[in-house]
């Protein structure tokens, strides 16, 4: 084990005498080690006040000198809360805002710890109180972010400004509603900060609280006036933001303030968010509030999808959330204004009770997708894979007779074209998709195992139909027709 270093060790045990000695030997106490530090900086470090007031004396021109990290022994004292230290150091003169290499003061680490006396003796001795670290955040920013009300109260008194803005535009008071410090926010509406602060990306204060759900916050907020009508940069308002949160209490709050015309204008209905997250509760709320439940995605907002869904009911369906669903249609939900029909989509989650509420909801059973065009209708298509699911939809009036209307007849068919079930891929945008028959569809390797089962259940709903030469091909490769599990009846 190593001997300690004498002088380390007489800071340490505060031994002023020891000091004394050395320095009347000749000793030089101003060589800072490889860190750049100083017997001054161990001093302030350890709390040693003696030992230091020996150093100041001896060394005066070493007072403000840095360590390596550009700290000094006003900052040190400070950090560890040496208040004797403190003080001393700074009625010897030292410089109380000299900052580390973050730009930061002694006292905005002062404030960052919560001691209200060091931020005290620092502002009585003239401390900067409007510094700025190097996230352009302030001492005042800081103790918000920390909720301490008696150091705000020694900061603002001492010259803070309520309205300085970091890198990002953001207040102190803006600090206080996103981070819900609810007694730091009314201290500075009291101070007169300005309650509808919004940051460089133009969020507003009560959006950054309904975003993160402070709720007393936000019912401060607007108490005080704040503007619920305030978009961000992507043109959303805080009722958006609280419905996408599911946050009903705060939905209520912001519904009697909130511009309907505003909302219009943002291209999206909190009826989207809400029910694009589950938020039923809150889909409830707006609903009774009569947002208009048809109310489409701006064109520019439904491009964000690949399916360009557009309506509240897209995306309850995509969800799968048959309550939602519902809910949505009984307050008068059209099931047939997106590109691609929800019932496709209750079709591709084969679920029997979301089809149903579709198409007793007049949901057209014979749905085509636009885009995707077959010759028969879309829902044949996706109820391939689940016979029962074709069933179904047949027994209900689908129709089929499309099935076999085959362009080439007993003629050539062209090759077979792969098909997809995935009506999100969209089609090249230089050319008109071409019109796909049924008989190519089942011709592909994809759906051509099933093709023999799908073709006798539709045989069974349609009436007299001449089959095409490849769909014939199809009936005698499956003569027996007994494939994984389906069998001719």
């Amino acid at each position: 084990m190593r001997p300690a270093d004498p002088l380390i060790k007489a800071i340490k045990d505060g031994d002023e005498e020891a000091l004394k000695t050395m320095i009347k030997e000749g000793k030089n106490l101003a060589e800072p080690n490889k860190e750049g530090w100083l017997p001054l900086h161990e001093a302030a470090y350890y709390g040693q006040v003696g030992c230091l007031k020996v150093l100041q004396r001896a060394y005066p021109g070493t007072i403000d000198q840095r360590t390596l990290q550009e700290e000094t022994a006003v900052y040190l004292a400070t950090c560890r809360g040496h208040l004797d230290c403190l003080l001393s150091l700074l009625q010897a003169g030292a410089e109380p805002d000299i900052s580390n290499k973050s730009r930061e003061t002694p006292l905005y680490k002062a404030c960052e710890r919560k001691n209200a006396e060091a931020v005290k003796i620092l502002v009585q001795h003239n401390a900067d109180t409007n510094h700025r670290c190097n996230r352009d955040w302030t001492a005042l920013h800081e103790s918000v972010s920390r909720n301490d009300l008696e150091v705000m109260q020694i900061l603002v008194s001492g010259g803070a400004k309520v309205e300085s803005k970091n890198a990002y535009g953001i207040t102190p008071l803006f600090v206080a509603a996103q981070s819900g410090q609810l007694e730091a926010l009314r201290f500075l509406a009291k101070y007169g900060a300005d309650i509808n602060t919004q940051a460089s990306d133009n969020a507003s204060a009560l959006y950054e609280a309904c975003k993160n759900e402070h709720e007393e916050v936000v019912e401060f907020l607007l108490s005080q006036g704040a503007d619920a009508n305030k978009t961000n940069k992507d043109g959303l308002l805080p009722l958006h933001i609280a419905s996408k949160k599911g946050n009903y209490r705060i939905v209520q709050m912001l519904l009697p303030v909130t511009s309907r015309t505003r909302i219009r204008r943002s291209g999206v209905s909190p009826l989207h968010l809400a029910a694009e997250r589950n938020h039923d509760e809150v889909l409830e709320a707006l609903l009774s509030a009569r947002f208009d439940v048809n109310t489409p995605l701006a064109p520019e907002r439904a491009r964000l999808y690949e399916d360009r869904r557009s309506s509240a009911l897209y995306f309850a369906v995509v969800n799968n959330n048959v309550y939602a669903t519902e809910l949505l249609l009984q307050h008068g939900a059209d099931p047939n204004r997106d590109v691609i029909s929800p019932l496709l989509v209750a079709i591709r989650h084969g679920c029997l009770r979301t089809m149903q509420l579709l198409l007793d909801h007049g949901a057209n059973i014979d749905a085509y997708i636009a885009t995707h065009p077959t010759a028969f209708p879309a829902t044949i298509m996706f109820a391939m894979k689940c016979l029962s699911l074709l069933k179904f939809l047949m027994d209900l009036g689908c129709d089929g007779e499309p099935c076999f209307s085959c362009l080439y007849g007993n003629g050539p068919h062209p090759p077979a074209p792969q098909p997809s079930s995935r009506f999100n891929d969209a089609p090249a945008a230089d050319k008109e998709p071409s019109v796909v028959q049924f008989c190519e569809f089942v011709s592909a390797p994809e759906v051509s195992r099933w093709a023999g089962p799908i073709i006798d259940v539709l045989l069974d709903y349609v009436g007299n139909v001449q089959l095409c030469s490849r769909l014939k091909e199809h009936i005698d490769s499956f003569e027996d027709w007994v494939l994984e599990g389906f069998v001719k009846y």
